[in-house]
């Protein structure tokens, strides 16, 4: 199994624990919001169409050749329109600093994350990196330029 450092933030509330996967066939660990002490009351409410930077309070050393992305928790996306804008957005192995995710509210009303919800979920994943190679032409394929719903509907 991949193991991957985890360091807290200054400020950062160790008892919220570290990333979980919370089943067994769990692709994605959940992210909880890990505000600074003097948020922790109040957590961050948004209004419809608002978004955030969330603390984890975590930082990460991963692995080279691999990523984490972060993705939205699809209950919160289903009930309330929670979901990150840049899904999936990609922390690389290369970046210490702080692991904080952007929440949007695409939803109709306001909606708190307080002091230690979970917010978004990581999922570790291998990186391929290629080489680009200029060329005159590319191989024909069945397809070929046609794209945005040329393959049927929509």
């Amino acid at each position: 199994m991949l193991s991957i450092s985890v360091m807290w933030d200054k400020g950062a509330d160790p008892d919220l624990g570290l990333p979980a996967y919370e089943t067994a066939g769990a692709a994605g660990a959940d992210l909880r919001a890990n505000f600074p002490p003097d948020q922790r009351g109040a957590g961050v409410t948004l209004g419809p169409g608002a978004r955030a930077l969330v603390p984890t309070g975590l930082r990460l050393a991963i692995p080279e050749g691999y990523e984490v992305q972060l993705r939205p928790r699809s209950g919160l996306a289903l009930k309330h329109g929670i979901t990150l804008p840049n899904a999936p957005g990609t922390i690389d192995s290369d970046y210490r600093g702080p692991l904080g995710v952007i929440v949007m509210n695409a939803g109709d009303a306001p909606f708190t994350i307080a002091h230690g919800d979970r917010i978004a979920q990581m999922v570790v994943a291998p990186v391929l990196r290629a080489r680009f190679d200029a060329v005159e032409a590319l191989e024909d394929t069945a397809r070929g330029t046609g794209g945005f719903g040329s393959t049927g509907v929509g």
